[in-house]
C-alpha cells in the first residue's frame, strides 16, 4: 500500500512540477514572442487571459506541490528526522526547499503586489517599467525552477 500510495504522490508532484515550471517556459519562449506579432492590445488582451488561467494552474501546482513533498518526504529512507539534518540528502533538499519557497514568493508578489501596481499605473511608461520587471521575475523563477530540476535529480541518486 506505501508504494502504491508513494507512486501517486510521485506522479502529482512531478505532474505539479511540469505545470508549473513547463508553463513558465511556455510562457517565455512561446506564448510571448507570438504576441509580438500582432498588434500590442490584442496582445495584451490575450496574454491577460493566458496569465489569469496560467495563475489559476500555478496556484493549484503550489497547493499540490507543498502536499505531496510532505508526504514524499516522510516516506523517504533519508528522512529520518530533523536530528540526523546533517546527511547529504537532507541538506540537497533543505537548499531546494528554500528555492521553492523563494519561488513561491515570487509568484505571490507578482500576483498580488506587482499586478495591482500595473494595473493601477499613471502612466503607459510607469506600467511599461513594472510589466518589464515582472517579466524579469518570471525570468528569474525559471532559472530557480530549473536549479530545483537539478536538485531534484542529485537527491534522486542520494535516495539510492
Amino acid at each position: 500500500m506505501k508504494e502504491i500510495i508513494t507512486i501517486s504522490m510521485y506522479w502529482f508532484h512531478l505532474s505539479a512540477t511540469v505545470i508549473w515550471i513547463g508553463g513558465i517556459f511556455f510562457l517565455l519562449f512561446i506564448a510571448i514572442p507570438s504576441t509580438k506579432k500582432i498588434p500590442a492590445q490584442e496582445a495584451g488582451i490575450i496574454m491577460g487571459y493566458i496569465a489569469k488561467k496560467f495563475t489559476l494552474f500555478v496556484n493549484y501546482s503550489i497547493v499540490i506541490l507543498f502536499m505531496t513533498g510532505i508526504i514524499l518526504t516522510i516516506f523517504n529512507k533519508n528522512f529520518t528526522s530533523m536530528e540526523n539534518f546533517y546527511n547529504p540528502w537532507m541538506i540537497i533538499l533543505f537548499i531546494k526547499h528554500v528555492i521553492v519557497i523563494s519561488m513561491i514568493i515570487i509568484h505571490l508578489f507578482r500576483l498580488f503586489v506587482l499586478s495591482n501596481k500595473i494595473e493601477k499605473a499613471p502612466s503607459m511608461g510607469k506600467k511599461t517599467v513594472l510589466q518589464k520587471r515582472s517579466l524579469h521575475l518570471v525570468k528569474i523563477n525559471l532559472a530557480l525552477g530549473v536549479t530545483v530540476l537539478l536538485l531534484s535529480g542529485i537527491t534522486s541518486i542520494l535516495r539510492g
